[in-house]
């Protein structure tokens, strides 16, 4: 009975405190309301929120009973508000409950005055401290509560004193925010936020506490609380936003890369955060940051502006994965797209430079061990794409193209410089690289731009095709060779493209065929249009147009195999089987290739009437075709059979055995080329040898039928090519009508004529030199044949030399290209040089007589590594094939190595009688191939070095081979020869053998690792070859003091080297005062009288330049750390800075000793004197650019000038001012005297006005520096000034006043002008008196120009 009374107590007070706040009754419901204790007060709250009928309306009727005018009424509000949180968070009402107690609570706040709202703020202080916060639900009304505190009027009682109601809510939020937090109810705190007005240092601190709340929030829970953060930016503090999440993002991608690189183990899968789930979560951030920067666009420029200051001082923080992914994600924006493409671009190619910088010296390595790979970061973007990041991938293209697109390689020699397999040195074309693998990975990873990046590489290859465009090409090809399945749903794209095939240039069509070669396989689609196009362009006017088709049919024949045909190891197809999963019909296709391939045949045929550069492109791809599809070769052999008949002459007897006037065509005055003989004859040969070492074997060892087919034309062209051989060796000069008395002059139509003849026959004997090497078996007879051929080739050469040598064409220095192949180049200079066999050694013996044979034999492997390196390619046989021509450029290497190491130039040179030595053609080759592997084949680098190894012939492939021993021991070979050289002396010196010995030391010291002891020792060595040779020969000293800078600049910094340098060329050229004497302490015997200017001058001045370009990098770094200080990391900032700062004071104090001494050299007018005062002012304009640092860390308070700048300065001062001005007046008087002496001349000869203003044009030009030079020294002093006001350090005693400018008073010069002028007005007294007032301008005018006085 009483538990029911109870019960039924609330339920009755329920319904009287609804129906007196209905009545309007405010005395009863008061009463009412204080006869209540505040337990039956919750209890009523709580039983009515429970049951979620009529909770607000007893909330109001309670507010009603309660009025805030009356302390009763405040107390029983206050106790409502203590419940309702309560209550709330006891997460046991529903939600629409909840928001209803809350939105009535968050209306009434208002009403309470500061006392109460302090009381209810400190409560919810409490609360979240506690974590007693459950749900974050009431955190609602806590924004209400302090909004109304910062707008009271009263003063309240904090501690033992007062605070207004806006300082006490700042308390309040100290107070907060220096608690913990619960991570349950981050995000409801930093939501609540959002509502409460903050100032700048308020909204400052919240932020940084929710930003170390990140890390210990669960992984899932950070992107809302990002994105509450990043609402909350828009009231300020967007900075701190935005490098805070870049941060801990950066940190999470170490973290997560370190614990990959630890082995797995149990341990560890806790502390593992899930690579995929960490991917998911940052691209969830990034779309919420581009959501945001959608509706406040000041937070897309506050990260721009964020990431440019970031990446000046440390690129590492700041471009990271995670901010290079945001960027581009913002890219997509077209008010952010040019700015972020911008910044990139820049950072990547500044990027690239400062790692060029950085590798090419040890000084600075030692400074910044550490090195920014950007191209990782920008590829592990690509990488973490993969996971879901849609939104990443237009900025990744649009990046890739736009690297691509920003280079262009140059051509040379119409060729393009860098080719595909070059390894790229500048920082463009590393960009450019970068771009392709950006645009490579990304089309592999994501399917639906695939279409889009194919056709964007399409059209560039298609428009741009005027420059060149092989980067774009090589692109296509790997884009190709990734997916050509995929690609067939692109094949339209691709189809599009050929119908300008006969629009692009040759070498561009060429390439875009071999690109899409696999795409070919795949597609039948594809290949009938091709053929189509290819068909077209086979009949056009345009001679581009016939030359792309016959290299697309080419191509055709190349990549269709016919059933039967043989596979060869050495046929290096551009893409295998496994590549291309396709051929699906295989059977079918090889069956119906063979008519496929002769119709191209038949196509082809009519090409032989065409042009001879058609003819010539054919007869260079012939045999490759032969080697890819051998069942081709009865055709194609047929068809050469045919074609040489038309000019062999079938009498045996009758000479020339070729019909020379056949192969020209006149039209009008002009004379042609109709047909490339040599060609022809070389691709017969070349295809005979083929065939006859692989397939009629082959036909041998099956017993075929058709072999009497075979051997048909196989006979026929060896009759005739011995034929030919027979008759050549007989035929003499007048028989081609070519002798000694013939017109080679290229002016007229018989010159050249007769010039078409000579190279077509001394191509022939080439050919044949070749052939009957190679079918000899080393029989002395066809020795005797082939040193027959030579002689008529070399008296040729002879006539043509000398007649262009008399004409001095521009022609006259170009040799013509031989005809030998790369291949028998390197079999030849075997058998002469290495090959011992004693049944060899009688044949032989005939080649080896002739001197003039060999020394040949060198100069044609000179010419094809020379057009190796310069178009990496060569005629002939595999010359486009870069395994092939790799592993002959060994062979060749060995021989010349051997040759020239076995058989010293001294020893030779005793016998020879003209023309270089075989030994020096040797080390000249040597050289070249270096130079040419570490340009082209610079991955294949050991396996070059290996093939050297002699004494290893027939060693098994090394698992690991070490470069440095393999290449120091080469160097030492080189080393003994260059001592050799040395100790030679007067005319046995041989000047050209030794600049030869030192530029290969120069080319293998590169191959050396820098902290080797190989490294060290070669270092050591070239430097004690300096001091003790005494080399006058200028070209040997400049290649010897640059080898000797190359090392030092990656043992340690050359200023101490510079200044001995300097000092040795002063003591040899004397001082600009004639009185004094300089102290002869010689260090380095290289330096002396004939070699000190200008060869070591401008080699010392132009290394001084490096460094000082090192140095002015050195400050940019350094004042870029201003300011790091008072960062996180200050310890380590602040001891980063000391160091660079001692860096950059030593190295200018010890250049400043250098230019001490030069600034003091008599150094003879010129470049020296041009070189050293450019140098000088450069030296001024980057000792300004450091006192302006200090200057901006004065005037910022942070920091004062050390001791280290203060003597500097005082260097300054002391040992270059004065002495620049000294040699300023040095440089003018060498001057004037060279325009009197000039002066004297025209007084003797009139007709000398000519030399006499070269000589002051020359003059003028040389002493144009001077001004500039004074103007950096005056800027230099000026801002001296200012720092020693602003630092309080009077660093301007320490700097004599200018006496010198770019004039001066001389006392007797004056003198004699004042008594001529005396003169002419004695003689002019009449005039004088009329000119007077005329001659007197007003103070406020300018003087008058003046002007020069003619003589």
């Amino acid at each position: 009975m009483i538990v029911l009374q109870s019960l039924l107590i609330p339920a009755t007070m329920d319904q009287k405190i609804l129906s007196l706040a209905a009545e309007e009754t405010l005395d009863r419901l008061q009463e009412c309301l204080q006869n209540l204790k505040e337990s039956e007060l919750g209890d009523l709250i709580t039983r009515q929120a429970v049951k979620g009928r009529e909770t607000a309306a007893l909330l109001r009727g309670i507010f009603k009973g309660s009025p805030c005018s009356q302390q009763n009424g405040v107390l029983k509000r206050l106790q409502v508000y203590k419940h309702c949180i309560r209550l709330v968070e006891s997460g046991d009402l529903q939600l629409d409950i909840v928001s209803e107690i809350i939105g009535l609570l968050m209306l009434e706040v208002r009403q309470l005055p500061g006392t109460a709202l302090a009381e209810l703020a400190t409560l919810f202080v409490d609360v979240i401290k506690g974590g007693n916060l459950s749900n974050g639900k009431s955190l609602e009304l806590l924004s209400t509560v302090l909004t109304a505190l910062a707008t009271s009027k009263e003063n309240l009682a904090y501690g033992k004193g007062e605070l207004s109601g806006e300082e006490f809510k700042k308390q309040l939020i100290n107070t907060l925010c220096s608690s913990r937090w619960d991570h349950q109810c981050v995000i409801h705190l930093a939501n609540m936020f959002r509502d409460i007005p903050l100032n700048a240092e308020e909204l400052q601190f919240v932020v940084e506490k929710v930003l170390r709340m990140v890390s210990k929030l669960d992984l899932q829970e950070i992107p809302p609380l990002v994105y509450q953060l990043l609402l909350l930016s828009a009231k300020g503090s967007k900075k701190t936003v935005l490098e805070g999440i870049i941060t801990f993002f950066n940190q999470l991608d170490k973290r997560q890369k370190e614990e990959q690189k630890i082995p797995e183990s149990g341990d560890l899968e806790a502390a593992t955060v899930p690579l995929d789930q960490l991917r998911h979560v940052e691209g969830t951030i990034i779309l919420h940051i581009i959501s945001v920067i959608n509706l406040d666009q000041d937070l897309g420029r506050e990260l721009i502006k964020l990431v440019k200051a970031e990446q000046q001082r440390d690129p590492g923080k700041t471009l990271c994965p995670f901010s290079v992914a945001l960027l581009l994600s913002v890219a997509i924006k077209h008010r952010f797209e040019e700015q972020v493409f911008d910044f990139l671009k820049t950072s990547i190619v500044r990027s690239y430079k400062d790692l060029q910088f950085l590798q090419g010296s040890k000084f600075l390595t030692d400074l910044f061990p550490q090195q920014y790979d950007v191209a990782s970061i920008i590829l592990e973007v690509v990488e973490n794409s993969a996971f879901g990041w849609d939104h990443v991938t237009q900025g990744l293209v649009d990046l890739g193209f736009t690297l691509m697109d920003s280079y262009e390689p140059k051509r040379v020699l119409g060729k393009v410089a860098e080719t595909s397999y070059g390894l790229s040195k500048m920082p463009a074309q590393q960009a450019c690289r970068l771009g392709a693998n950006i645009l490579l990975e990304t089309f592999k990873v994501h399917e639906p731009i695939r279409s889009a990046i194919l056709e964007q590489v399409l059209n560039r290859v298609i428009t741009k095709a005027a420059s060149p465009i092989n980067h774009f090409i090589e692109l296509l090809s790997n884009i190709v060779i990734s997916a050509p399945l995929v690609l067939q749903n692109s094949s339209s794209k691709v189809t599009e493209a050929f119908d300008n095939l006969s629009f692009l240039p040759l070498d561009m069509v060429q390439g875009l065929l071999k690109a899409v070669q696999p795409l070919l396989k795949v597609s039948m689609s594809v290949r009938d249009s091709l053929i189509l196009v290819l068909r077209k362009a086979i009949f056009s006017r345009q001679l581009d147009a016939r030359k792309a088709a016959v290299a697309g049919f080419l191509l055709l024949l190349k990549n269709f195999k016919v059933l039967g045909s043989l596979a060869f190891s050495q046929c290096s197809q551009a893409i295998s089987a496994s590549q291309v999963q396709a051929d699906i019909h295989a059977c079918y296709n090889s069956a119906a290739n063979e008519a496929f391939c002769l119709e191209i045949l038949g196509s082809l045929r009519r090409c032989l009437s065409q042009q001879a550069d058609v003819r010539l492109m054919l007869y260079e791809g012939f045999y490759d075709v032969l080697r890819r599809n051998s069942q081709l070769s009865n055709s194609i052999m047929d068809m050469l059979l045919s074609q040489i008949k038309r000019y062999y002459e079938p009498e045996p007897d009758l000479l020339p055995p070729l019909k020379l006037e056949g192969c020209i065509m006149a039209q009008g005055d002009q004379i042609f080329l109709q047909e490339p003989l040599a060609h022809l004859l070389s691709c017969i040969q070349h295809c005979l040898a083929w065939y006859k070492s692989t397939v009629h074997l082959h036909h041998e060892a099956e017993e075929d039928d058709d072999e009497d087919d075979y051997a048909g034309f196989q006979q026929d062209l060896e009759e005739m090519l011995d034929s030919i051989t027979r008759r050549m060796i007989k035929s003499e000069l007048e028989d081609f009508e070519l002798d000694k008395s013939a017109d080679f002059s290229l002016a007229s139509g018989v010159g050249v004529k007769n010039n078409i003849y000579a190279i077509l026959v001394m191509g022939i004997c080439e050919i044949l030199i070749e052939y009957n090497f190679n079918i000899g078996n080393f029989s002395k007879n066809k020795f005797e044949d082939v040193l027959g051929l030579f002689k008529c080739y070399s008296k040729l050469a002879e006539i043509l030399k000398e007649k262009a040598g008399k004409n001095k064409s521009p022609s006259a220095n170009k040799t013509t290209r031989s005809f030998l192949s790369m291949s028998f180049v390197s079999t030849l200079l075997t058998a002469l040089f290495r090959d011992s066999a004693q049944s060899h050694e009688e044949s032989l013996a005939v080649l080896r007589s002739s001197s003039e044979f060999m020394r040949y034999a060198v100069n044609v492997a000179l010419q094809k590594v020379q057009q190796l390196e310069e178009t990496g390619q060569t005629d002939g046989p595999d010359g486009q094939n870069p395994e092939k021509m790799f592993q002959t450029l060994c062979k060749i290497t060995r021989v010349l190595l051997w040759r020239y190491t076995s058989i010293p130039t001294a020893v030779e040179e005793s016998g020879k009688k003209k023309g270089k030595s075989i030994s020096l053609l040797c080390l000249e080759g040597l050289l070249k191939i270096f130079n040419t592997v570490q340009q082209l084949y610079k991955p294949k680098i050991p396996q070059f070095l290996r093939a050297l190894d002699i004494a290893n012939d027939d060693v098994e492939e090394e698992e690991d081979i070490n470069v440095t021993e393999k290449a120091a021991f080469q160097i030492r070979q080189f080393q003994r020869s260059l001592v050799n050289q040395l100790s030679s002396t007067g005319d046995d010196l041989n000047s050209k053998e030794l600049l030869s010995l030192v530029t290969i030391i120069s080319i293998l010291s590169k191959l050396l690792e820098p902290s080797s002891p190989q490294f060290v020792q070669l270092f050591s060595w070239t430097v004690k070859i300096c001091k003790e040779n005494n080399l006058e020969d200028a070209p040997c000293c400049r290649g010897l003091l640059t080898l000797l800078f190359s090392l030092h600049v990656l043992y340690k910094s050359p200023a101490s080297l510079l200044r001995d340098l300097a000092q040795d060329i002063h003591a040899h050229l004397g001082d600009i005062d004639q009185d004094m004497e300089v102290e002869n302490q010689s260090h380095f015997a290289i330096v002396n009288i004939k070699t000190a200017a200008p060869t070591a001058c401008l080699l010392v001045l132009t290394q001084a330049e490096k460094v000082l370009e090192e140095v002015d990098w050195l400050i940019k770094k350094f004042k870029n750390l201003l300011g790091l200080e008072t960062s996180e990391d200050a310890s380590q900032a602040s001891s980063q800075i000391q160091s660079l700062e001692k860096a950059i004071i030593l190295q200018l104090g010890t250049l400043l000793t250098v230019y001490h001494e030069l600034v003091q050299t008599a150094l003879p007018a010129g470049s020296c004197v041009d070189t050293l005062l450019r140098s000088l002012s450069k030296t001024y304009t980057i000792l300004t650019s450091l006192i302006k640092h200090y200057i901006q860390v004065c005037r910022n308070g942070l920091g004062t000038i050390s001791g280290r700048l203060e003597k500097l300065v005082k260097l300054s001062g002391s040992h270059l001012t004065p002495q620049c001005y000294a040699f300023i007046t040095y440089v003018q008087n060498i001057h004037s005297e060279s325009l009197s002496f000039a002066g004297e001349k025209k007084k003797k000869r009139e007709d000398e006005t000519a030399v006499v203003a070269t000589v002051m044009a020359k003059v003028l030009r040389e002493t144009k520096p001077i001004p500039n030079l004074i103007f950096a020294i005056e800027q230099y002093e000026k801002f001296l000034i200012h720092l020693s006001k602003k630092s309080k350090v009077n660093l301007m005693q320490y700097m004599k006043l200018s006496t010198s400018r770019d004039f001066r008073i001389n006392v007797s010069t004056v003198e004699c002008a004042l008594q001529e002028q005396n003169t002419e007005d004695a003689e002019n007294e009449p005039d004088n008196d009329q000119t007077v007032a005329a001659e007197q301008p007003s103070e406020s005018q300018e003087p008058k120009k003046k002007r020069r006085r003619k003589k």
